[in-house]
């Protein structure tokens, strides 16, 4: 008996979120597909994905094209999935980022026809949605976690309200999945202080999570307004250069 790649796919899904909702894979919106990548996970050679749509608008956002949601995707999954079966054995994984890619329901199922392929799949979040980060650590084998901020401190990146609850939660799920996990922090000079950096750093080791990489805010692709704002301030002008020994700088 012959059975539909298409079929199968719905079967997947609907064990996960019901019968009544059949997703498919050409349901991920998809904005962008980088076919190589060196810098999208560390030490690996990847072909990336980038969701579109993200429910924050973070001052330092330098995709703001990936932020609306209702936005058609404008590459096929079926298009990316065809790459990735000409390049098992040439690509190391593939990695889901965004925009944010925790959004979408149908992240499960792409990353699931990943791993079918042979690929190890990484993920970039912000961990705008805790409960939908926690069911696709299932099938994650790398995982690229932003951390903007202290808890009190995420609406003045985010500019939306209870982010920073959500993004916390999903550092404590991702610390208690125990697996290959790498915490970021951005550091936005119109908004941190080198006090506030610490502060993040020294929750999320007190939470058992790995040491922060600091990540510089760039003013490319940002908004008119937040590269007035930013000047020719940069990390160095938050962090000493003491404190970037100490931690890891990309």
């Amino acid at each position: 008996m012959t059975h539909s790649p298409q079929g199968d796919r719905v079967s997947l899904i609907a064990k996960l979120f019901g019968p009544d909702t059949p997703i498919h894979a050409d349901a991920f919106q998809i904005a962008g597909f980088e076919r190589f990548s060196t810098v999208d996970w560390p030490g690996k050679l990847v072909a990336s994905v980038f969701a579109q749509g993200c429910p924050w608008r973070c001052t330092y956002c330098h995709n703001v094209d990936l932020q609306p949601t209702r936005v058609a995707g404008s590459v096929p999954w079926s298009t990316v999935a065809s790459h990735l079966a000409d390049r098992v054995g040439k690509l190391d994984g593939v990695v889901f980022s965004g925009g944010e890619p925790t959004r979408q329901a149908a992240l499960i199922l792409v990353m699931q026809e990943a791993a079918a392929l042979g690929f190890d799949v990484g993920l970039h979040s912000a961990g705008a949605y805790p409960a939908r980060l926690a069911q696709a650590l299932d099938y994650t084998d790398w995982l690229g976690l932003d951390i903007k901020a202290t808890q009190e401190g995420y609406e003045d990146i985010t500019a939306t309200v209870a982010s920073g609850a959500k993004a916390w939660e999903s550092l404590a799920i991702a610390i208690a999945w125990g697996g290959d996990l790498e915490v970021r922090l951005t550091v936005d000079p119109t908004i941190h202080t080198r006090e506030s950096v610490w502060s993040v750093v020294r929750r999320v080791r007190a939470m058992g999570g790995p040491t922060p990489v600091l990540q510089e805010a760039r003013p490319d692709g940002t908004s008119d307004e937040y590269r007035r704002a930013l000047g020719q301030r940069r990390l160095r002008d938050v962090m000493t250069e003491r404190d970037q020994a100490e931690l890891v700088v990309r």
